[in-house]
């Protein structure tokens, strides 16, 4: 998990374009989505978090966000249960 305060501009394009950050979360709700999610790209700064894969999201204890991954987010919310 990178925190997007601990990196540049440029690095973080850099390993988006290396494909080293796939996708993005919110720290304080632990939600993870798609980089080009809109709920992900109106959140702050200082809440967004990156990850390599979605397997080290869900390690962190992050679950699928509502939005960009309905998919997943329903099948999360079904184990719930």
């Amino acid at each position: 998990m990178i925190k997007h305060l601990e990196v540049s501009d440029i690095e973080l394009r850099k390993l988006i374009k290396e494909q080293q950050i796939c996708f993005g979360g919110n720290e304080k709700l632990k939600i993870y989505g798609d980089l080009k999610c809109k709920s992900g790209k109106r959140m702050k700064k200082e809440n967004r978090v990156f990850f390599v894969s979605k397997d080290d999201a869900i390690q962190q204890g992050y679950r699928p966000c509502g939005h960009c991954m309905k998919q997943a987010y329903l099948q999360w919310k079904d184990e719930q249960k």
